[in-house]
């Protein structure tokens, strides 16, 4: 909070998916249930990619910080709005909401560069095969996962004390489920151009970087697969790349939504629609998408259940 600046909110008020009382119970169990497999889901990738010897290459390490980020991300937020379901008092501290807002943009930050590192991934491992080990070595994958939870701070820290250095003094009630900057700086009773700026030219300079990334990567990926003689080689090739390219277009999608639309045309109401998606139902299919579907993690897997005593030894 800047020096100077008076802020009589010590708390808010988080109104929550819906108000409606005979809803609460219901979509308590619902989310309880989404929390849930994304907890199992998620930290079964984390064990599975770390113990299992075959799942040491750069597409399973990525692979495995996603998990993270996702489970990251939802432990940030669903906690709490599942607490909210089932008290009359669904509020926050000024500090917590402070720091959920923090760590909401971490992860969030930390899974856009992911995901464009998996792109990039999967275009070296398609277009340029024989040096895929070279250019996508172990240190180069822990240089790039380093930069990235170091960026995703950096950024978490500035946007966030940009909306928390206004003054709240007046409205206390947060139109969302979790500490969003844009429902946040609705409540404000001063004047939001920099945090609003900030806001806006980190979101938009985050997206667009990393879509680039994806975009050039997916573009060379096409063209290399075009050149495949064989229809199942092709196959075999896009294979490797439908289920993040699937995840990447519903993931951009609705961050593009969120966050790149003015102002006087943002609908909260939409927002928290668009926001349950890639905050809750995104990193519980995840798993889904990237692990169940593939035969090498199913394999790890079995052997896992058959000896997990072995399997965790090798850690």
């Amino acid at each position: 909070m800047a020096p100077g600046n008076l802020t009589w909110v010590t708390e808010f008020i988080l109104m929550g998916i819906t108000d409606l009382p005979e809803l609460q119970v219901p979509l308590f169990f619902v989310f309880l249930v989404i929390y849930g497999l994304t907890v199992v889901g998620n930290l079964g990738t984390i064990i599975l990619t770390s113990v299992d010897s075959r799942l040491q290459t750069p597409m399973y390490f990525f692979l495995r910080h996603l998990a993270i980020t996702n489970l990251g991300n939802s432990t940030t937020i669903a906690p709490k709005m599942l607490l909210n379901f089932l008290v009359k008092k669904k509020t926050i501290s000024y500090y917590c909401c402070a720091a959920q807002l923090g760590g909401f943009i971490v992860f969030m930050v930390a899974e856009i560069f992911i995901l464009s590192a998996m792109a990039y991934d999967r275009y070296v491992a398609i277009c340029n095969p024989l040096l895929y080990m070279v250019v996508v070595s172990r240190q180069i994958c822990l240089l790039l996962a380093s930069l990235i939870y170091l960026y995703s701070l950096t950024t978490a820290l500035t946007v966030s004390s940009c909306v928390f250095s206004v003054s709240y003094c007046s409205s206390n009630v947060i139109n969302h489920f979790y500490c969003d900057n844009v429902p946040l700086l609705a409540l404000s009773c001063s004047d939001t151009y920099i945090p609003e700026t900030a806001v806006f030219t980190f979101s938009g300079i985050d997206l667009l970087f990393s879509m680039i990334i994806v975009l050039i990567s997916y573009f060379n990926i096409a063209l290399a697969i075009l050149r495949i003689q064989s229809s199942e080689g092709r196959q075999k090739a896009f294979s490797t790349c439908a289920s993040h390219l699937m995840a990447v277009a519903v993931f951009y999608g609705t961050l593009l939504f969120m966050y790149l639309q003015p102002r006087t045309n943002h609908s909260l109401d939409t927002d928290k629609t668009a926001s349950v998606f890639y905050t809750l139902v995104t990193p519980m299919l995840n798993p889904v998408i990237y692990s169940l579907r593939n035969k090498d993690v199913k394999d790890a897997l079995k052997r896992f259940l058959n000896n997990p005593c072995k399997s965790l030894k090798l850690m």
